[in-house]
């Protein structure tokens, strides 16, 4: 099959998708259960990809970690959401926009939420739409697979972690700072990238999937410079004391031992 018309039909597949989401949406007068579709949302698109051509065995592991991924983060994510409820950073941008610009809950839930997810998901799943190509698997690939379970698991221990800690009273306004925690202030966003440059290096082994490098280097920008990392931190200087100490002595990303006092 062309390339062009594999991504069309991608392309159409997510967008039913986030269609029927955003229409829901509507009814529930909330988004953020839209996190929650992130991590399937992709999947769908390695699945899209996958019945579109004779499985490989680079399809077959990628739509495999792909799926693994996505059901352990959408699953996690649609459980804090149903326990914790509207994400505020998403009723923030809601009201900002019907006050400011004159929107109503339906045109910014969908330009500003389903459809920018859309764009970007689309990108960051490249990795498992070009790369599922015949052939072999080869050192490349069995090393990416070990960095996308490495990520998987380090971003299911750290947000296990988390929840037991913020589950017990005694941690009401403290800081995180055990375990993983203790290496990295976001042991889940770099997981999360270590698993899409895991899935990168499988598809990379086929030649067209080298290709896809916008995916990984995107997801990665998400994280640490616009989504992830400055959104989080930025509520937490405000909501938790002592957090700036926790950043002087903890790496931001990357886990490295804490600096001394």
């Amino acid at each position: 099959m062309p390339l062009l018309t594999l991504l069309a039909i991608n392309a159409a597949v997510s967008a039913v998708a986030f269609l029927a989401l955003w229409i829901v949406s509507l009814r529930i007068k909330d988004v953020s259960f839209i996190d929650a579709w992130w991590g399937p949302g992709m999947a769908l698109l390695a699945w899209s990809t996958l019945a579109q051509a004779p499985a490989t065995p680079h399809g077959l592991l990628l739509t495999g970690l792909c799926t693994l991924w996505a059901a352990r983060l959408g699953g996690y994510l649609f459980w804090r959401w149903r326990k914790h409820g509207a994400d505020r950073r998403y009723v923030s941008m809601i009201d900002h926009a019907e006050k400011h610009r004159g929107w109503s809950f339906a045109k910014t839930a969908l330009l500003l939420v389903f459809s920018l997810q859309f764009a970007l998901g689309f990108v960051v799943a490249l990795p498992v739409q070009l790369g599922q190509q015949a052939g072999p698997l080869g050192p490349l690939a069995f090393a990416g697979a070990a960095l996308a379970v490495f990520g998987i698991l380090f971003e299911t221990i750290g947000d296990w972690q988390l929840t037991r800690f913020k589950a017990d009273p005694a941690n009401a306004g403290k800081v995180m700072d055990q375990g993983l925690w203790r290496y990295t202030r976001h042991p889940n966003y770099f997981g999360d990238a270590c698993v899409w440059w895991g899935l990168y290096l499988i598809a990379a082994e086929t030649g067209l999937g080298a290709w896809s490098l916008p995916g990984p280097i995107l997801i990665t920008v998400l994280l640490t410079r616009w989504s992830g990392v400055p959104t989080t931190e930025g509520k937490m200087r405000k909501s938790k004391p002592g957090y700036e100490e926790y950043v002087a002595r903890t790496s931001g990303f990357v886990p490295w031992f804490p600096k001394k006092p």
